[in-house]
């Protein structure tokens, strides 16, 4: 463990921040005009760099689409041991239990192996538990799986003394419009959301903002399942296609922020 002057004692002080994870965390879905993209990650450093007792904040995002758990610590971990930042989030294993056949214990075995390698050199770690997909078709077949990882993700919290933002509980994300069009990957609008719950699991005071006021939905029969189907061909299946040929949405591609350097004057987003 580093010592403790490495990391400031009080509550909102984080001098750097350091992200890893998948598409989820890279902010696949919250993209600006110039094709740019954002991502919760992102928001909540923005906010973090609010608060930061340095003068220059330091923020790392190493999180690249379709990472699998096994490539995530491979790839990702070994770099925050360079870095030793005030606060790591780790979320990861969302692409594993997705794919056929696997075992939410064994990915939640891998997951607890980082968690405990990232608190021997991180100040606070933060993790995720899993969304409830009893909304997304095709996806709602696997909420049993996905609540057995999320109860993983829990007892390892409580184990290693980690900061948990509850992201099945999160209703704001439950509406339609919280998800971009593939249903896979959250809209703006739901990044944001998640990153105030993040901010708000970590302490940070809160701020003016406007808050996603989501009004219900109903969509007459024959069109909800017109859509499905629709997004059936168009998403679910290309990906499916690659999951089981071992092709990834992320074949090539490099993080959008592999260093930790500062953010820059904070904005809003």
């Amino acid at each position: 463990m580093l010592e403790e002057t490495r990391h400031p004692s009080p509550r909102y002080g984080i001098s750097s921040y350091a992200a890893l994870g998948d598409s989820f965390t890279e902010g696949v879905g919250d993209e600006t005009a110039g094709g740019d993209v954002v991502g919760w990650a992102d928001r909540l450093a923005v906010r973090l760099a609010r608060h930061s007792p340095a003068p220059e904040f330091r923020y790392a995002n190493l999180a690249v689409r379709g990472r699998l758990i096994e490539e995530i610590v491979r790839e990702q971990v070994p770099r925050v041991r360079e870095f030793a930042p005030d606060l790591v989030s780790l979320c990861a294993g969302g692409n594993d239990i997705l794919h056929p056949g696997s075992s939410p214990d064994d990915i939640a075995a891998r997951f607890e192996a980082a968690v405990a390698e990232l608190t021997g050199v991180a100040g606070r770690v933060l993790v995720f538990t899993g969304f409830d997909p009893r909304d997304t078709p095709l996806l709602r077949r696997l909420r049993g799986k996905i609540a057995v990882y999320t109860a993983h993700i829990r007892a390892i919290a409580d184990r290693h003394g980690c900061a948990v933002v509850d992201l099945w509980s999160l209703r704001a994300i439950q509406h339609p419009r919280a998800w971009s069009e593939d249903r896979l990957h959250l809209s703006s609008e739901g990044h944001e959301q998640v990153a105030r719950r993040a901010a708000g699991v970590l302490g940070l005071p809160p701020v003016p903002e406007p808050v996603c006021a989501f009004a219900p939905e109903h969509r007459p029969w024959p069109a909800e399942q017109l859509q499905d189907l629709r997004w059936f061909r168009t998403h679910f299946l290309p990906w499916m296609g690659r999951a089981l040929v071992g092709r990834s949405a992320g074949e090539g591609m490099t993080p959008k922020r592999p260093d930790l350097a500062p953010l820059g004057k904070p904005t809003s987003l």
